[in-house]
């Protein structure tokens, strides 16, 4: 299903695709994950890669058949507004859009942290200031000239972010020590419960690499297939990180929470390898910027497209760039106050549980989706009847069920207001249609 006012270039393939989505989930996460999992689970850790990998895997394919019926700009929320309607569709884009906001101003303040703690003589509210005002508008021009600009400079920083991973797997499998690897007792359902929430979130991110569904080639095939090769890419790379450092490091690994990587890098290579990772984390939290920027914009221009916003601006393409630059430039200024400006530890929290409901939104999606809609030539269609699209749902519910009771107090309360501001929204749009 296309939106038939949708004017943006379909530029993007499967390797642009998957790039994109390989961009956003590998962040600043995996440079700090395996020490956490270490720590829960020992020689062990890889369990909860293969079980957390195979659960996402489920839900990804939820993605990715959703995507091929509803190949147009929005991601999650498009499949959501197209399956349930505008109510349904408001809320899952209002979560969308804040995830994005909050995970890009903890990440760009991380960022700037890491460089101010790497060279000190930067320490200052001027560097700060200086530095998220390049970063943020740099990365909004960039994004208004051109999609092609964009989906380029997120390739690029794929690269760049895989390489020091890379280096570190390929000269690292060869020093490790496999009695480090041996598990001695297998983990019991709550510590494996506890460490396959912190890996699925570690695992986030597919969401927003295809918001650029309506710029893509041929969506029904590339988005099924970028979303598994994506997935399958990442599970690897998780995998040969965490035992590369668990056989190297061995019990010791835990130890090193704020760098476990770049200490394993350290034992490997030296000084040098050290730095690598350094960088490399550096340049990772870079393209999560740059990717999370090309795409969540996205979700205002789909919402005012859709009038679930009632804001007409947001939908203006650019006539020269064919983007959607006003859209732009609006989430960028968000995000920039944000960073600059805010404090966000709890919205964080709610807006990591309101991820998990817009999954839960997507995989009742596919259902919904297979009842309306007739199948079409070359969509994709989840082998298996309704047990995947089942199974992700009992599994994103025993995710919520782990969350904290004030976490989903404050979920519950951000629904209670959304909705209220929802009904406003359609009173006024009402109120207009009848003068």
């Amino acid at each position: 299903m296309e939106k038939n006012n949708e004017h943006l270039k379909r530029e993007v393939g499967v390797l642009g695709l998957s790039a994109n989505i390989v961009n956003i989930i590998i962040g600043s996460g995996i440079f700090v994950l395996p020490a956490t999992i270490a720590a829960l689970m020992g020689p062990a850790s890889i369990i909860a890669y293969l079980f957390c990998g195979l659960l996402m895997a489920l839900v990804m394919l939820c993605f990715a058949e959703a995507g091929s019926k509803v190949n147009n700009t929005g991601g999650p929320y498009t499949y959501i507004e197209t399956a349930f309607g505008d109510y349904a569709g408001f809320i899952a884009g209002c979560f969308a859009v804040s995830s994005n906001l909050f995970a890009d101003a903890a990440v760009s303040n991380a960022l700037v942290n890491i460089i101010m703690g790497a060279y000190p003589v930067l320490e200052g509210t001027w560097f700060r200031l200086i530095f998220l005002t390049v970063l943020f508008w740099g990365l909004a021009f960039i994004n208004v000239i051109g999609l092609k600009q964009g989906i380029g400079l997120v390739k690029l920083n794929t690269v760049l972010k895989l390489l020091p991973l890379s280096i570190l797997i390929i000269f690292g499998l060869p020093n490790i020590n496999f009695s480090n690897l041996t598990i001695e007792t297998l983990p019991d359902l709550n510590t494996l419960g506890q460490a396959s929430l912190i890996l699925f979130f570690a695992f986030q991110g597919c969401e927003t690499g295809i918001i650029v569904g309506g710029e893509v080639l041929n969506p029904k095939r590339t988005i099924p297939k970028a979303v598994l090769v994506s997935i399958s890419t990442v599970l690897v790379v998780y995998v040969l990180l965490q035992t590369v450092g668990q056989g190297i490091l061995g019990d010791s690994f835990q130890n090193y929470e704020r760098a476990p990587l770049a200490e394993t890098a350290k034992v490997v290579l030296g000084s040098f390898g050290f730095l690598l990772l350094t960088v490399g984390a550096v340049i990772s939290m870079f393209g999560n910027m740059t990717g999370s920027i090309l795409n969540s914009p996205r979700i205002f221009y789909a919402l005012s497209r859709d009038n679930v916003f009632p804001i007409k601006v947001l939908s203006k393409i650019h006539k020269t760039y064919a983007t959607p630059y006003i859209a732009i430039l609006v989430y960028v200024s968000i995000g920039y106050t944000l960073t600059v400006f805010g404090s966000f530890k709890q919205a964080v929290i709610i807006a990591t549980s309101s991820m998990l409901l817009l999954y839960l939104g997507v995989a009742l999606s596919v259902i919904k989706l297979r009842q309306t809609q007739k199948p079409q030539t070359e969509e994709f269609k989840i082998p298996g009847g309704l047990t995947v699209p089942i199974l992700s749902i009992l599994i994103i519910f025993y995710f919520l069920s782990n969350l904290a009771s004030n976490e989903i107090i404050g979920t519950i309360v951000v629904i209670i207001f959304l909705s209220i501001l929802y009904v406003i929204i359609k009173y006024f749009k009402n109120k207009k249609s009848r003068h």
